[in-house]
């Protein structure tokens, strides 16, 4: 039932948990203590079980999950290597997400479906992806390698390779370099309507200058 080489993948995870969290001080902790550990593990149990088609058996193991660690990942998603929710409360994966490797994402992150067909409808996050925390990522687009949603966003449509994308609805600001290792300067993130307001108060001021000289014109 279990795939090959899955004690294997296990010990991956808790390495991964060491690379991306600062705060794990060592593995008893990151054993009983880290529930997005807890979420994947027992994800990768109930995948097993959807995949042989005991649907019924893999949603019961989900729902525990969901219970115990207030994570709740549809037992028809797809998760690749080296995956880690940090803190973990109220994160959503839906069914029919697809998940790269090397995928970070924080609480309160929601992976949604736009649609009640029975097809794709949620996104999917290629490798390297960095979701902040409360971002909401809804319907099957394309999250692109190498990018980083800010947290709170909203985002509704593809986001392109190293691009970050921030606000209400998403915006994507100027694409960056990859990130070779993980980023949590989340502070730092563009802000494209604190951007766009200072070009509207530099319009406004030239606006202002020019009156004024036209003003003195007439005088």
């Amino acid at each position: 039932m279990f795939y090959k080489g899955f004690w294997k993948r296990l010990t991956e995870d808790i390495q991964t948990v060491f690379e991306k969290d600062p705060a794990a001080k060592n593995v008893v902790e990151v054993l009983l203590c880290y529930p997005g550990l807890h979420a994947l593990w027992l994800h990768h149990i109930a995948h097993s079980l959807y995949e042989e088609r005991l649907i019924v058996l893999a949603r019961l193991v989900s729902h525990i999950s969901r219970f115990l660690t207030g994570i709740e990942i549809h037992p028809g998603a797809k998760i690749g290597r080296r995956f880690f929710i940090d803190h973990g409360a109220g994160v959503v994966i839906g069914e029919t997400s697809e998940i790269g490797d090397d995928v970070l994402l924080y609480q309160g992150v929601v992976l949604g479906g736009t649609t009640h067909e029975k097809k794709k409808r949620h996104p999917t996050l290629q490798n390297n992806v960095i979701v902040g925390a409360g971002a909401v990522v809804l319907g099957a687009i394309i999250v692109g390698e190498g990018a980083k949603i800010g947290a709170g966003s909203v985002v509704v449509s593809d986001v392109p390779q190293n691009t970050t994308v921030v606000g209400v609805p998403g915006k994507a600001v100027e694409p960056g370099k990859p990130h070779p290792k993980v980023d949590l300067e989340h502070g730092r993130l563009p802000d494209p309507v604190a951007a766009e307001m200072g070009s509207v108060r530099e319009a406004l001021r030239k606006l202002e200058e020019r009156i004024e000289k036209l003003e003195k014109e007439k005088e």
